[in-house]
């Protein structure tokens, strides 16, 4: 009897035991719900195009090219296809515009800018934001300890990324004879600002019907050097927000539109120059693109 006693005192005391523990850490299990979670903008982790690398060009021996042309162009951002190097304006979440991913490559230190298309003149990130218009001014602001006076102070200005409505790329065209195949590379390229003076003299966007609409050359800026930090930037289409496309995929697969500008001459000379502008400046860039295309067809022609 007694042996039969302990035994039921030692499993009521297992049992209580048991429960208590089960207790615990079920309060546990509540306490650690409760805590706060990290919210997500998504419901993934979006790591596809920050982990991409630059496609890789095949290589380019002097000896197998037959034919090879430099050759400029201007994208206007205005144009339909070429809104996703525009938008967004402003930053949202993990979307930027073209403009400001090379300017965040630039202020890291991950891209040099320079003054020139050949590269002879460096320029620091301060003086293309300047052109931007983040610089320091002063301003007069009324006192807040003597009301109805005014003082001076200064006041860094914010970017204004609505002006960088036009990008200048320059590339060279050539048909290489191993891989039989007309071929491109791009090898600099130029946010270029496009604004007008507004009334208290501060650059402003400018409209379609205004007459003085002024333009200037941020920065050029070396795009095989630029690739690394366009390849990690995801580029919103319109299409698929899931399409993982980064900038660099952007310009490997020439999804934007462009007109060109001038190509090689003897002159050295731009189309505006030597045509009257207008109607007759795009049919010459018309011509030195077919041009191209014809050159391709008659190679392989015989």
């Amino acid at each position: 009897m007694k042996r039969i006693l302990i035994l039921n005192m030692l499993f009521a005391l297992l049992f209580s035991y048991s429960s208590f523990a089960q207790e615990e850490n079920s309060e546990a299990e509540e306490e650690e719900q409760l805590q706060p979670m990290l919210p997500k903008t998504d419901i993934f982790d979006r790591v596809i195009v920050k982990e991409k690398k630059p496609v890789e060009y095949a290589e380019i021996r002097e000896e197998d090219v037959l034919w090879s042309r430099f050759i400029w162009r201007i994208i206007d951002c205005r144009e339909k296809l070429n809104f996703h190097l525009y938008y967004p304006v402003d930053p949202i979440q993990n979307r930027k515009s073209l403009a400001q991913s090379l300017m965040e490559g630039i202020s890291k230190g991950k891209i040099q800018a320079y003054d020139d298309e050949n590269f002879t003149s460096k320029i620091s990130v301060e003086k293309v934001m300047e052109r931007l218009g983040a610089v320091e001014r002063e301003i007069e602001v009324e006192d807040m300890d003597n009301p109805g006076q005014m003082i001076k102070t200064k006041e860094i200005g914010q970017a204004n990324w609505k002006l960088v409505r036009e990008y200048k790329i320059k590339e060279k065209w050539f048909f290489d004879k191993r891989y039989s195949r007309m071929d491109v590379r791009i090898i600099a390229v130029c946010p270029i600002k496009v604004f007008k003076k507004g009334a208290s003299g501060n650059n402003v966007e400018a409209g379609a019907n205004d007459t003085e609409i002024l333009r200037e050359e941020l920065c050029w800026i070396y795009f095989p050097e630029a690739r690394r930090v366009l390849a990690n930037t995801t580029c919103y289409t319109g299409k698929n927000p899931q399409a993982n496309i980064s900038f660099d995929d952007i310009f490997h697969k020439r999804y934007f539109s462009s007109r060109i500008t001038q190509a090689t001459n003897v002159n050295d000379i731009e189309i505006r120059e030597y045509t009257h502008g207008g109607l007759e400046a795009l049919l010459e860039s018309e011509r030195i693109k077919n041009e191209m295309l014809q050159l391709e067809s008659d190679v392989w022609s015989y």
